[in-house]
C-alpha cells in the first residue's frame, strides 16, 4: 500500500503543471543545442532531467545572514597553510608558470593566486553537474534566463568540439568550473590548449588552467611589469578620496601625507586608487590597474585584495602591517576546523566538522555565545574561539 501511495504521488508531482512546464522548457533546450550543433547523444545524457535541481534553486537565492567583515574574509583566504601550500605549488609547476609568465606577461604569482582562492590549487572545484544546474537555472529561477541558457549551450558545444567530456562538467551552481572556475562562455572565448595535446581541459590539465587564467588577465588589461597592489598608512582622521576607480599620481598621495606601509615615501607617476576596506583605522591600500584586471575576474574588492594579498605572500612579503580595527580578528581555516571540533565536543550537533562555516554550525556558535554570556552573533570569530579553548 505505501509503495502504491508513494507513486500515486510521484505521478501528481510529474503531472503538476509546474513540472510539466519545466520538462516542456528542457526539451526545447535540447532542441535548441541541436539546432546549434550538438549532438543528440550528448543532448540525451546532459540533460536527462525531469525535475528541478532544489540545492541550485536554494543557493541561488539564499542571501548571506551577515555581511562578511574584511578581516574574516582574507583570514581563511590567505593564511599561513595556503601561502605554503601555494609556494610549494609555484615549486612543482614553475616551468608551466614561468611558461605561462614569459607568454601573457601576466605575474606568476598572480596566478598561482587566482588558482588557491578560486579552488585550494585545484581540490576544490564543486561538485554540481552544470547541464542540470543551469537548465535549472534557465527553466525554473525566473532570474537571468537568457544568460543561463547562453552558458548552458556554451558548455554543451565545449562537450561537443571535444575539449571535455561530458563527466569532466561539475563546478559551482552558477556554473563556474575547472581548477580555475571559468564560466562556460568565457572558457569557450578565452581557454587556451597550454599543454599542446589539442584540447582546452582547464579541468584536467594544470597547464591548460594556469594559462588560460594568464590570458584572461592579459585580456583584461594586465600590463607586464607593473604592480598591483602595496599597503599603504593614511594620516590620523583622512577623509580624502577614495575608492579603486579614484586614481592619482603616487606623487599626489604622498602630498595628501600617505606613505607605504613601513613608513617610507611614495613617488612617481604610477596611477592608483586609495582602498580603506575597514575605514581610515584599518590597512590601506593603493591599487593599480593591474588590480583592476583581477576585480574583473570577480567583480568584488574584497575578491581582489584576497589575490593581491596572496600573490604578494607567497612573493616573500610579509603579513599586513596595519591590524585590522576590531578586537575579535578572525579564523584561519585550520582554527574554523578546530572551532567546529570544539563545538561538537560540547555537544553541539553541526554534523561532520570540514572547517566550513554554514547555517549550522553559525547556529551553534550564537547558542554557545549564549551560554557563555556573550552577545550571540553565529561568527566564527577569535572571542568564541578563545572561550571554547581554542589556541
Amino acid at each position: 500500500m505505501r509503495s502504491t501511495l508513494l507513486g500515486a504521488a510521484l505521478a501528481v508531482t510529474l503531472a503538476s503543471p509546474a513540472a510539466a512546464s519545466f520538462q516542456s522548457c528542457v526539451a526545447g533546450l535540447k532542441q535548441e543545442a541541436a539546432q546549434q550543433g550538438v549532438s543528440r547523444a550528448i543532448l540525451d545524457r546532459a540533460l536527462d532531467i525531469s525535475a528541478p535541481d532544489e540545492k541550485v534553486l536554494r543557493l541561488s537565492t539564499v542571501q548571506p545572514e551577515f555581511k562578511t567583515p574584511i578581516w574574516d574574509y582574507l583570514a581563511f583566504l590567505v593564511d599561513e597553510e595556503r601561502v605554503t601550500q601555494g609556494r610549494a605549488m609555484m615549486r612543482r609547476y614553475d616551468s608551466i608558470l614561468r611558461a605561462a609568465e614569459r607568454q601573457f606577461g601576466v605575474d606568476r604569482f598572480v596566478i598561482a593566486a587566482v588558482w588557491g582562492v578560486e579552488t585550494d590549487f585545484g581540490q576544490e572545484a564543486g561538485s554540481s553537474f552544470l547541464p542540470h544546474a543551469l537548465a535549472t537555472l534557465t527553466c525554473a529561477s525566473n532570474r537571468r534566463t537568457s544568460f543561463w541558457k547562453g552558458e548552458l549551450m556554451a558548455a554543451l558545444k565545449l562537450v561537443q568540439r571535444g575539449d571535455l567530456s561530458l563527466d569532466k562538467l561539475y563546478g559551482s551552481w552558477a556554473g563556474a568550473f575547472g581548477q580555475t572556475q571559468f564560466i562556460p562562455s568565457t572558457y569557450q572565448r578565452l581557454a587556451v590548449d597550454f599543454d599542446g595535446d589539442g584540447r582546452r581541459d582547464l579541468v584536467s590539465s594544470v597547464a591548460d588552467a594556469l594559462g588560460s587564467t594568464a590570458n584572461y588577465l592579459k585580456r583584461a588589461g594586465w600590463r607586464q611589469g607593473e604592480s598591483w597592489m602595496f599597503e599603504v598608512r593614511v594620516p590620523a582622521g583622512y577623509n580624502g578620496s577614495t575608492g579603486r576607480r579614484n586614481k592619482a599620481p603616487l606623487s599626489t598621495w604622498a602630498q595628501r601625507g600617505i606613505t607605504r606601509a613601513d613608513g617610507s615615501p611614495l613617488s612617481g607617476g604610477a596611477q592608483a586608487g586609495l582602498l580603506l576596506p575597514a575605514g581610515p583605522n584599518g590597512p590601506g591600500f593603493l591599487v593599480f590597474r593591474n588590480f583592476d584586471a583581477i576585480y574583473s575576474y570577480n567583480q568584488a574588492e574584497s575578491y581582489a585584495l584576497a589575490i593581491s594579498h596572496l600573490a604578494d605572500r607567497m612573493a616573500g612579503y610579509p603579513p599586513l602591517r596595519t591590524p585590522w580595527p576590531t578586537d575579535d580578528p578572525g579564523l584561519s581555516r585550520a582554527q574554523r576546523l578546530q572551532l567546529q571540533k570544539l563545538l561538537i565536543a560540547q555537544g553541539y550537533d553541526i554534523g561532520e566538522a570540514d572547517g566550513k562555516i554554514g547555517p549550522a554550525t553559525r547556529e551553534a556558535i550564537a547558542a554557545a555565545e549564549q551560554r557563555l554570556g556573550m552577545p550571540p552573533t553565529g561568527r566564527a570569530g577569535n572571542r568564541i574561539y578563545r572561550a571554547l579553548g581554542g589556541r
